[in-house]
């Protein structure tokens, strides 16, 4: 089953199991966004569980792979400037520096290349600009045999268990690291935050 396919049918019940739980993460995350009005990008929007806690001042351009996500993405932007756009985040049909800033919350660790999508993501930001992650990864060197043996078959319906993130970052040298702290589950979901320096 495709990726795109997997999540056309769990569209309608994606809110429910990453809703409610993770508002106050997600609102952490983003209360990194600049005050300045900026050109945002939401790569990999989902069905827009991030829109209400976005500030108003921004122009937000949200990417996913399928229309279902994307209906649902509508209904949420309210009074926010937003575009919904269908595509690929691992080739993203936006021109270099389209971008001040991009969030990418539980996106990694969906896409089957990861670091696919970070060099897409760090391509279409513009040097100076911030990429605001928000995920699930493995530390180096974590065994963690349960993740990796589930691993196989949850990442053809709905999500990898296995993405370490340092092992990402490495192939994409235009980003450098500006924070890195624990969110939930013990630290295995982690508040990211990168700057493209060039």
């Amino acid at each position: 089953m495709s990726l795109k396919h997997s999540y056309a049918l769990i569209a309608p019940f994606y809110d429910a199991a990453l809703g409610d739980g993770m508002n106050a993460t997600r609102q952490r995350s983003l209360s990194a966004l600049p005050e300045a009005p900026a050109r945002v990008l939401i790569n990999g929007v989902g069905t827009g569980l991030d829109l209400p806690h976005l500030p108003r001042q921004h122009h937000y351009v949200g990417v996913d792979l399928t229309s279902a996500m994307l209906a649902r993405a509508c209904r949420r932007a309210g009074g926010l400037e937003f575009r919904a756009v269908q595509g690929d985040v691992q080739q993203l049909p936006f021109a270099d520096a389209s971008f001040e800033h991009a969030v990418l919350h539980l996106i990694l660790a969906v896409v089957p290349d990861p670091a696919a999508c970070l060099r897409e993501a760090a391509r279409v930001v513009a040097p100076g600009g911030s990429v605001l992650i928000f995920d699930k990864f493995l530390r180096p060197g974590q065994r963690a045999p349960l993740r990796r043996l589930i691993n196989p078959l949850l990442r053809r319906v709905a999500t990898r268990l296995d993405v370490v993130f340092e092992e990402t970052l490495v192939q994409v040298p235009r980003l450098v690291l500006e924070a890195d702290e624990p969110a939930l589950a013990g630290g295995w979901f982690r508040l990211i935050r990168l700057i493209r320096t060039h």
